[in-house]
């Protein structure tokens, strides 16, 4: 069992900065792919990045790459989120989840954190 818990999120305005952070608990995180997802208000969720267990290995939805940065510290179980160059359209819930190398794929998700961009 794996539990994700999201905060950093927040109001900023656009051209702002956030960092979420996503503190996982198990033992199995060192070994799990993780990702950020994200749903605006009337929307689907969508991909925003993922990283290997290791962190040597990401990838970034076309709509942030450039601005967008995932990493994790295994040491902490925590991955990251960092955002920067933030638009309106960024404005979403974002959720954080795990992949622990099953059928199920990301079998695992947080609560979320709203981020909010005003222009």
């Amino acid at each position: 069992q794996v539990q994700l818990v999201e905060s950093g999120g927040g109001l900023v305005q656009a051209g702002g900065s956030l960092r979420l952070s996503c503190a996982a608990s198990g033992r199995t995180f060192s070994s799990s792919r993780m990702a950020w997802f994200r749903q605006a208000a009337g929307k689907q969720r969508t991909f925003v990045a993922s990283i290997s267990g290791s962190g040597g290995s990401t990838t970034y939805a076309d709509s942030v790459k450039g601005r967008f940065t995932i990493s994790r510290d295994n040491a902490k179980n925590t991955v990251y989120l960092q955002m920067n160059s933030l638009k309106p359209e960024d404005t979403a819930v974002y959720y954080c989840a795990a992949d622990l190398g099953s059928a199920a794929g990301y079998a695992y998700w947080g609560q979320g954190t709203q981020v909010t961009v005003s222009s």
